[in-house]
């Protein structure tokens, strides 16, 4: 499937358009938006974002959102004067299809997308540019952190089938960021490309490896109820160490 003919560019810095995916449904969240909850007094979509707007190697933003929220977020965006946001799209079926939409929304001088969960509000301007920096050299990068427990595989009867060694377990994160042209290419060759739930799955499958960029495990997603209050117990940290 193209998605839109692609451009090249060349240039010293490449031009970022950074994706926030933020159309999920909130079912673990009671049905509550959670880009709109607020995190110490401000909305977890709007803590995005600053930390995108603060990111000097980020050009632009686009946001895919369900239909209803978009009003909502335009006016926010006016009330915390965020400047890059290029567009606000409808998000698609699938977290996948969200992405597509929002990247056909991406200037054609763009040479990387960086594509984040708009829930994910603790990510930093330094992790954005260490993993755009990787993306740089490797075409593709993700930020991440070494798993800490042992994780077991289990089989459908609840019973315990192998022990991955821990040493090679990651938690993937966002931001992902992945090359233009590469992106396309994988989501055009990919059979069932608008199927995935992580934008790394569809670049391992069209056969182009993903550095892993050591984050923070401060980077959570805002799922359930208690992650508000984890949140808010990390800001807390953070302004005490600073």
């Amino acid at each position: 499937m193209s998605l839109f003919k692609t451009e090249n560019r060349s240039a010293a810095k490449p031009y970022v358009t950074a994706v926030i995916v933020a159309a999920g449904n909130s079912t673990r969240m009671g049905g509550v938006n959670k880009q709109f909850l607020l995190i110490d007094g401000v909305p977890v979509l709007i803590r995005t974002l600053l930390a995108f707007e603060e990111c000097e190697n980020v050009n632009e933003i686009i946001i895919a959102a369900r239909e209803e929220d978009i009003p909502r977020m335009f006016a926010m965006l006016k009330d915390y004067n965020v400047l890059k946001v290029k567009d606000i799209v409808t998000g698609g079926r699938t977290r996948q299809q969200s992405v597509f939409n929002a990247i056909r929304r991406s200037s054609p001088l763009s040479e990387y997308f960086a594509i984040h969960d708009g829930a994910r509000p603790l990510v930093t301007a330094e992790i954005i540019n260490k993993t755009l920096e990787a993306a740089f050299e490797t075409q593709a990068a993700a930020t991440g952190v070494r798993v800490k427990d042992t994780i077991k595989i289990v089989n459908t009867d609840n019973v315990i089938e192998a022990t991955p060694d821990r040493a090679s377990l990651w938690a993937v994160h966002t931001p992902q960021v992945f090359n233009r042209n590469l992106y396309l290419a994988a989501v055009d060759n990919v059979i069932n490309s608008e199927s995935f739930t992580d934008d790394c799955r569809l670049i391992e499958e069209y056969g182009h490896p993903v550095t892993m960029v050591e984050g923070s495990y401060d980077n959570i997603k805002i799922t359930t109820p208690e992650d508000i209050v984890i949140a808010e117990a990390i800001i807390n940290r953070r302004e005490n160490d600073a």
